[in-house]
C-alpha cells in the first residue's frame, strides 16, 4: 500500500552564497536570498510496507532492562582467575593431562629407590646380620614360628617391591592405554615345573625317611624338618601364587618376580643349613638342601637370561617399527 503526502506549503527559498553580475559589475553580498512566490515544490513520499526480496530487512532496536543494577563491566576479582578459567574452557584435557603428568613423575622418582631399599631392609638384612643364635632356640614350636617370621617379613617387602615396579612400568601421560604384558604359555609352563619340582624332591626325601628306606636313614624328626624346609616350603608356595597373580593381571613385572624370590631362596637354604649343623641332621638331609640350592641356582642363571632375552627382544621389535612405519 502506497500513500501520497502533499505539504501545504507552496513557497520556495533558494540561497545563493555569492552572485556576480557581469553587466553592471557589482557585487552582491553573500547569503542572500531570492523568494519565488509563484514557483510550487512538491514533496512526495512513498511509503510502502512491502520490502522486496534485494532489500534489508529493518534493523530492531530494543531496550534491555538493567538487570546488573549500576554494575558495569563485572569481571572476577583478578585477571588470573579469568585467565585460568579461558585455558580450562579451551583445553580442559591438556591442562588435565599435564598436572597428571607432573603428579605421577613426582612420585614415580622416589620408587627407584625406595623399592630396593625395602627389599633390602626386610630381606637381606635380617638374614645376613641377624645372629642365628638369637632366631633359634633349640627344636621347638618358638623356632619354627621364629624363622616364618623373618620369611613373611621377606615376603612383605617383595610385595611392596612389586607393587612400586608395577607402577613404575606404566606409561607416564594418562591419556596412553596401560601396559599389558603377557607371558608366553613356555615361559609359565617352566616356570610351574620348576616350583613343583622345589616341592616333590624334598618332600619325596622326607616320605622316604618316615618309611624307613635305607637310602634315608638315619630318621629325621617331624619338627627338625619342618624348622629346616617348612618355611621353604611356605614361600615357594607364596610365589607361586603372586606368579600367577602377575600372570592373570599382565602385569610387566611377570618377569621379575621369579628373580626376587629365587635370590632370597639360596639365602634361605644356606641359613637351613646352618641349622641342620645345630641340630645333628642327617648326612642325607644336608645333602638334600646342597642339592635344593644347586637347583635354584641354576633355576636363577636361567630367569636371568630370560630378562636379558626378552631385553634384546624388545630392542629389536623398536628397530622394525620405524621400517614397518614407512
Amino acid at each position: 500500500m502506497a500513500s501520497v503526502i502533499k505539504p501545504p506549503s507552496t513557497m520556495a527559498s533558494l540561497v545563493l552564497p555569492k552572485l556576480q553580475s557581469t553587466n553592471c559589475k557589482i557585487w552582491k553580498p553573500a547569503n542572500c536570498r531570492f523568494t519565488f512566490p509563484h514557483l510550487i515544490t512538491k514533496y512526495r513520499t512513498i511509503c510502502c510496507t512491502n520490502v522486496t526480496p534485494w532489500d534489508q530487512p529493518p534493523i530492531s532496536y530494543a531496550l534491555q532492562e538493567d538487570n546488573q543494577k549500576g554494575e558495569f563491566l563485572t569481571a572476577p576479582a583478578t585477571l588470573f582467575e579469568t585467565l585460568d578459567s579461558d585455558q580450562s574452557k579451551t583445553s580442559p584435557s591438556v591442562t588435565t593431562e599435564a598436572k597428571g603428568v607432573t603428579k605421577v613423575g613426582y612420585i614415580r622418582w622416589p620408587m627407584w629407590l625406595l623399592g630396593p631399599l625395602v627389599l633390602l631392609a626386610t630381606g637381606m638384612v635380617p638374614t645376613l646380620w641377624l645372629p642365628v643364635s638369637s632366631i633359634f632356640l633349640g627344636p621347638n614350636i618358638a623356632s619354627l614360628l621364629s624363622l616364618t617370621g623373618l620369611d613373611c617379613m621377606f615376603n612383605l617387602g617383595a610385595s611392596l617391591f612389586l607393587l612400586m615396579a608395577d607402577a613404575c612400568s606404566r606409561p607416564t601421560a594418562l591419556a596412553q592405554d596401560p601396559c599389558r604384558s603377557k607371558p608366553p604359555f613356555s615361559y609359565r609352563f617352566w616356570n610351574m615345573v620348576a616350583a613343583v619340582s622345589g616341592f616333590i624332591f624334598p618332600l619325596t626325601m622326607w616320605f622316604g625317611s618316615q618309611k624307613g628306606l635305607f637310602l634315608f636313614q638315619p630318621h629325621l624328626p617331624p619338627i627338625s624338618f619342618a624348622i629346616l624346609l617348612g618355611p621353604y616350603l611356605l614361600l615357594l608356595g607364596v610365589q607361586m601364587l603372586t606368579e600367577m597373580l602377575t600372570w592373570h593381571w599382565e602385569s610387566p613385572v611377570w618377569l621379575v618376580t621369579p628373580v626376587v624370590y629365587e635370590v632370597y631362596r639360596v639365602l634361605q637354604l644356606m641359613r637351613g643349613l646352618k641349622l641342620g649343623a645345630e641340630l645333628g641332621a642327617p648326612a642325607w638331609t644336608v645333602h638334600m638342601i646342597r642339592g635344593l640350592v644347586c637347583w635354584w641356582v641354576l633355576v636363577l642363571g636361567v630367569q636371568v637370561m630370560r630378562v636379558a632375552w626378552y631385553a634384546g627382544f624388545t630392542a629389536h621389535l623398536r628397530q622394525n617399527e620405524p621400517s614397518t612405519a614407512s
